[in-house]
């Protein structure tokens, strides 16, 4: 058994945090050492929490049209790893949901990171992302996203792909027109 083999089974196996979560613990995450590409997520949301596939809402649909990939190729873990930043669904808040738990990424982050030789590109999606990825940065989310090219072509940091994110979309046209032909000449090169 390799390394990561263990680690991926510890993950499953994990329960941090069953007596903090309403609806339990299902770790959800997609790694394998050849990944190119690390998606560094927020949180499972409830759908994704009911599937046990990653990104399998809204919020992949426009992830993966961002991207310009389809629904094999996101899922193919030899070349895309899917890390959030808590594994589990955190629950509802009063305006979406709640933030990731902070177990995941102390127990777990590093030695997963660890275990990804190959990466090339880490899409970091959001706030809680952006911390922890970008420790230094103490931009917003827009001001960090439109400051992409500081991290590009090993990083790039993304909002949410999230329904509720409609309005920041409308906000920031530049982002549509200018990031994301980059990222999809990226993704090209590397898968």
């Amino acid at each position: 058994m390799t390394i990561l083999t263990t680690l991926i089974s510890d993950v499953h196996a994990c329960t941090l945090c069953e007596s903090k979560l309403e609806h339990g613990v299902r770790p959800i995450i997609q790694i394998d050492s050849s990944a190119k590409i690390l998606i560094a997520g927020q949180a499972p949301g409830r759908k994704v929490h009911e599937s046990g596939i990653p990104f399998d809402d809204a919020s992949g649909d426009r992830l993966r049209q961002w991207m310009g990939i389809s629904k094999d190729g996101f899922y193919n873990s030899k070349e895309i790893a899917i890390l959030p930043m808590g594994f589990c669904y955190p629950g509802k808040g009063k305006s979406g949901d709640l933030p990731p738990r902070t177990e995941c990424a102390v127990a777990w982050r590093s030695k997963l990171l660890k275990q990804l030789p190959q990466l090339q590109l880490t899409l970091v999606i959001g706030q809680y992302a952006q911390s922890y990825h970008l420790p230094q940065n103490n931009l917003s989310v827009t001001e960090t996203v439109n400051s992409w090219k500081n991290y590009w072509p090993n990083l790039l940091p993304l909002p949410h792909p999230s329904p509720r994110n409609n309005g920041w979309l409308k906000k920031n046209p530049w982002f549509e027109d200018e990031v994301l032909p980059h990222l999809r000449e990226r993704i090209i090169a590397l898968l």
